[in-house]
């Protein structure tokens, strides 16, 4: 079995998420404490009792998914597990690449938490509330996509941000170009072209403020290589140089999230199982769409624990 770890992204956080881990083991609480330390004040206390309006706001529920993520983490590495020794690659959907490497031991879980913070306080900030907007498309083609994104520019930016595998993709950018090009897929016959109820236009030229903050940040904080390589949001390969990853994680913030060709990726080259790590299991449910020969496994509270290592024992015995 050649495995790869995967971190979920923004939308899979669901108050309470964590709580009964943090209960279970004092291993996960200790990360929660961690976490709740390095941004001054206590994010635990939102993510095990909410309320739901205050954990959705980007720049808690980034942190809060990470923090979910890497309490998964330690339990199963204070239960012997290794990553370098499970997992030949790591993954994460957008922020979930933050998870993925602190994961990986490239970043400390304090430094990632106040990374996803500024991350998810620049975002928010770099394009004035109601301006922006994203869109799903449903059932259409990658260049058919494009084009209606083309046809729609006249208005303002708008762009691909997410190819998310088993027909949806995800466009952003300033509300009339997104609500233009929408339509225009429509016509071009998209199923379905949905408004996206968020907050700001994610990975589209328009975070480029933020690309800026994190650009700055990722030069602040301490880097060590990654144990096992991480295959880029953005490149859909793997990249294992600190300094490189983290120019990729600044173009991230206004690049394509490239889902679909990752889990391609992984199918081509000899990845038979996904592991989801952390909150929901979005993940899964889109790999399950983009490539049907690959098993994806869900850890995400401390019922999965012991199943999740005997399945890794069992294909190693």
């Amino acid at each position: 079995m050649a495995m790869a770890f995967t971190f979920p992204g923004q939308g899979s956080q669901a108050t309470g998420m964590g709580k009964d881990l943090a209960e279970a083991y004092p291993e996960a609480r200790a990360v929660f404490d961690e976490v709740d330390e390095a941004l001054g004040e206590k994010l635990s206390t939102v993510i095990f009792e909410g309320p739901d309006e205050t954990l959705t706001l980007t720049a808690n529920a980034q942190p809060a998914l990470m923090a979910v993520s890497m309490a998964l983490i330690r339990v199963l590495e204070a239960r012997g597990l290794r990553i370098e020794n499970a997992a030949s690659y790591v993954a994460g959907h957008s922020l979930g690449e933050y998870s993925a490497l602190c994961a990986a031991g490239m970043f400390s879980i304090s430094d990632t938490a106040r990374l996803l913070r500024i991350r998810g306080n620049a975002m928010q900030a770099a394009v004035p509330a109601g301006q922006g907007a994203m869109a799903a498309i449903i059932g259409l083609e990658n260049a058919d996509v494009e084009a209606a994104c083309a046809e729609a520019r006249t208005l303002g930016a708008v762009q691909i941000a997410n190819d998310n595998g088993g027909g949806q993709l995800v466009i952003s950018g300033l509300k009339p170009a997104v609500e233009a090009a929408a339509a225009a897929a429509t016509t071009k016959g998209a199923k379905r072209a949905l408004m996206l109820p968020v907050s700001a236009p994610f990975h589209s030229s328009l975070m480029q403020p933020a690309a800026d903050a994190m650009r700055e940040a990722l030069a602040g904080v301490a880097k060590s290589a990654p144990v096992v390589p991480v295959i880029s949001n953005v490149r859909a390969a793997p990249v294992s140089d600190p300094e490189e990853i983290a120019e990729l994680l600044v173009e991230q913030v206004t690049g394509q999230v490239r889902w679909r060709e990752t889990v391609a990726w992984f199918a081509a080259n000899g990845v038979d199982t996904l592991a989801e790590i952390g909150a929901g299991k979005v993940l899964s449910g889109l790999a399950r769409r983009i490539d049907r020969s690959i098993t994806s496994l869900n850890v995400a509270g401390p019922g999965d624990i012991d199943p999740f290592l005997a399945a890794i024992d069992g294909q190693n015995a």
